[in-house]
């Protein structure tokens, strides 16, 4: 496995996806800043992603979670083996109402058969939104090829 452990050009790597970066994803607004396998940033905006009350969805902290340890595994698992999301839990902290949220991914495990993430959502003020941690099982390549 080649663990990409350096920074990544975004555009590079969603040319390298077949779906670039996939219809969820951009319907929600997420926006790559910063990839490598220990460390993923990204953006999303809170309007569009609310739910009834005008507040952050909950479900769209968690995609925006899974986006982006999937990311990190995914450059973790390249070029041998794929990532595929297995297990996600989200706490969510305070509500968001306009603005920005940023999410930030931490490899807290790269393995063999597993990438595991903490992903901390903060909003525009740097207070935190939401905690996640996601885990990723890394797959054969050709299986999907």
């Amino acid at each position: 496995m080649g663990s990409m452990s350096t920074e990544l050009d975004v555009e590079e790597f969603l040319a390298k996806m077949p779906q670039g970066m996939g219809a969820l994803n951009e319907k929600l607004g997420i926006e790559l800043l910063e990839i490598s396998a220990e460390r993923v940033v990204a953006t999303m905006p809170v309007s569009g992603n609310t739910q009834p009350y005008g507040l952050l969805h909950g479900g769209a902290s968690v995609a925006l979670a899974e986006t982006l340890g999937s990311v990190g595994s995914a450059l973790h698992a390249l070029p041998d083996k794929l990532s595929v999301g297995v297990d996600i839990n989200a706490t969510h902290h305070r509500a968001a109402t306009s603005g920005v949220v940023t999410g930030t991914a931490t490899a807290i495990h790269l393995g063999r058969s597993s990438a595991a993430y903490e992903v901390v959502i903060t909003d525009e003020d740097g207070r935190r939104v939401c905690t996640s941690r996601i885990t990723c099982a890394l797959i054969p390549a050709q299986k999907y090829s």
